[in-house]
């Protein structure tokens, strides 16, 4: 072969492989791939962050707060804008904080054009560029259920004993680190939640009871379990957890805190009736006690820090009616409401107390729970129900190690089968006892 053979060949070649690489770029760039494209990338456009939100007005502040950040750090990064949701907002409803009722809603505004919801609280952070990333790696047209993987030890009382032969077996999320449902797994759970009548029964641990939900005895997913949702900071992570127990300042001063224990002369059977708590109530307002702005209800076998309790009072507002401690629901898929549970402690400032005793609303008998009384009455004077998860129902073995060993937990109650004053200093003491009275 000739040296001019030789060029016009490889002239020829090159014009071939041009023109292929134009075709290919003609098909990589038009519509239809564009659109491929975007079915399986998800930018910000494609997100919707719900900020699991709360009434009070320090929770509202704060959780807007959390929002204006997201919106900065998605101006920085330049890659779009995700959706932002305060779950508080969302409705009139209260009881969407047990996010069941709020689905349906969520998903009739934002649901045909999100790709996910990703649910965090209103102290996590979020890097959107490791979440992207993170959701990127699972496919958006499929049911997707994604968190930090949290389980039972044991057999637990707050989770009904379910999985009891095997506890660790099922996987639900910790919020504190965020959770992600996929559009499609959205889409089915809301159609589910308009069809079936759902029961109506109590809420008492939301994450255990959200995955039972979406797993539906097997038919729905399990928790995918996601390296990086973090609760501790690490290199990686998409998200990272601060504290259930900020600095808002100095703690409120002892004499701000009137302490009321529930007992009797017999062997404590009847801890919580609501003719005992009323006559409480109506106490605290009197004249035979120290004027206080907080008052604190718990049972004789409540165990509970109070410096730590003043160091959280500090960030509400003692003249606004706020009702805090561990939040169930009863009713809360057929519009019931929200109580503070009493075992945990009850945390009622002196104008939620004022306000209850000035309405009509009050004990059904006097045996009746007074924990879920309260929750009623509050709920028709439009007082919300405020949680914080430092308090506890229930013994620390009832709950996961890994989510109470970051907590600084404020309250534990019952004495089954516990040594109290070893559960006290193992999960509540900070200082020397005669410091904390």
């Amino acid at each position: 072969m000739s040296h001019r053979d030789m060029f016009y060949g490889c002239r020829l070649v090159a014009v071939l492989l041009i023109c292929l690489d134009v075709f290919a770029g003609d098909k990589h760039t038009g519509p239809d791939h564009a659109a491929e494209r975007r079915k399986h990338s998800v930018e910000l456009e494609d997100v919707m962050i719900v900020i699991q939100s709360q009434r009070n007005s320090y929770h509202a502040r704060r959780s807007g707060q959390r929002k204006v950040e997201i919106l900065q750090q998605a101006a920085r990064l330049g890659q779009g804008v995700p959706v932002i949701v305060l779950l508080h907002e969302l409705s009139q409803y209260e009881g969407d904080w047990s996010i069941l009722p709020a689905l349906p809603r969520l998903f009739v505004k934002y649901g045909h054009s999100a790709s996910w919801l990703f649910f965090i609280e209103e102290e996590t952070k979020v890097t959107l560029s490791a979440l992207l990333e993170v959701l990127n790696r699972y496919p958006a047209q499929e049911e997707w259920f994604l968190g930090k993987r949290l389980h039972d030890n044991e057999a637990s009382i707050i989770h009904h004993y379910a999985f009891s032969e095997d506890p660790s077996s099922f996987s639900y999320p910790d919020t504190t680190a965020g959770w992600a449902l996929s559009a499609p797994l959205l889409k089915r759970l809301t159609e589910r939640i308009r069809s079936e009548n759902l029961k109506s029964d109590f809420t008492i641990d939301l994450k255990h009871e959200i995955a039972l939900f979406i797993w539906e005895e097997g038919h729905g997913p399990k928790l995918t379990a996601v390296p990086e949702f973090c609760t501790q900071p690490r290199d990686g992570c998409a998200t990272a957890f601060t504290t259930y127990l900020p600095d808002c300042g100095h703690p409120v001063s002892k004499n701000d805190v009137f302490v009321a224990v529930k007992t009797c002369q017999k062997f404590h059977s009847d801890r919580g009736h609501c003719g005992k708590t009323f006559a409480i109530l109506r106490r605290f307002l009197g004249k035979a006690v120290p004027k206080a702005d907080w008052l604190l209800i718990v049972d004789d076998d409540t165990l509970i820090s109070l410096p730590r309790l003043r160091q959280l009072l500090r960030c509400y507002d003692p003249k606004e009616a706020v009702s805090l401690g561990e939040r169930y629901g009863y009713g809360l898929t057929q519009k019931g409401y929200s109580y503070t549970t009493g075992g945990g402690g009850m945390v009622l400032s002196r104008t939620a107390v004022s306000r209850l005793l000035s309405s009509s609303c009050g004990c059904y008998s006097d045996d009746a729970p007074d924990d879920m009384v309260l929750g009623r009455c509050f709920t028709t004077l439009g007082v919300p129900i405020t949680h914080s998860p430092l308090f506890h129902q229930a013994r620390p073995d009832d709950y996961s190690e890994e989510m109470i060993s970051t907590q600084h937990a404020i309250s534990f109650h019952k004495h089954w089968n516990v040594d109290p004053v070893a559960v006290y200093r193992y999960w509540l003491q900070d200082t020397r006892p005669r410091d904390e009275l």
